[in-house]
């Protein structure tokens, strides 16, 4: 019998951490808060000075207004979903086949020596 080449798992693989997926997730969410704040300001300053197209602008603004905290939580509470083991599937398959890689054979695996003279 062959025995199979040993695959090791690759660290560049690994998911990120939960620090950096929280801080990338505050980081959005600020971001998207920004957008609100500046839309209002927009339209704030578009009321002000009766700017061109206020019918068209100021809608615009008010739905920025409404829509983006919906999306700026929905964003910040999303997490990545949780990837299944990359090799997972194939060592599974192989279970039920054959032995699991780097496996002894049974001639291969030491024996057992119990002394029982003292």
């Amino acid at each position: 019998m062959k025995r199979q080449a040993y695959q090791p798992i690759l660290i560049t693989d690994a998911s990120r951490s939960q620090d950096d997926q929280l801080t990338s997730r505050q980081k959005r969410y600020v971001l998207m808060m920004g957008v609100r704040v500046a839309c209002l300001v927009a339209g704030a300053i578009l009321v002000g000075v009766k700017a061109p197209l206020l019918w068209l602008w100021l809608p615009l603004c008010g739905l920025g207004m409404v829509l983006i905290p919906w999306l700026a939580v929905l964003l910040a509470n999303d997490r990545p979903p949780k990837e299944e083991h990359r090799l997972a599937h194939r060592f599974q398959a192989r279970a039920r086949d054959e032995a699991p890689p780097m496996s002894l054979t049974t001639e291969e695996r030491p024996h057992k020596i119990i002394d029982v003279e003292p």
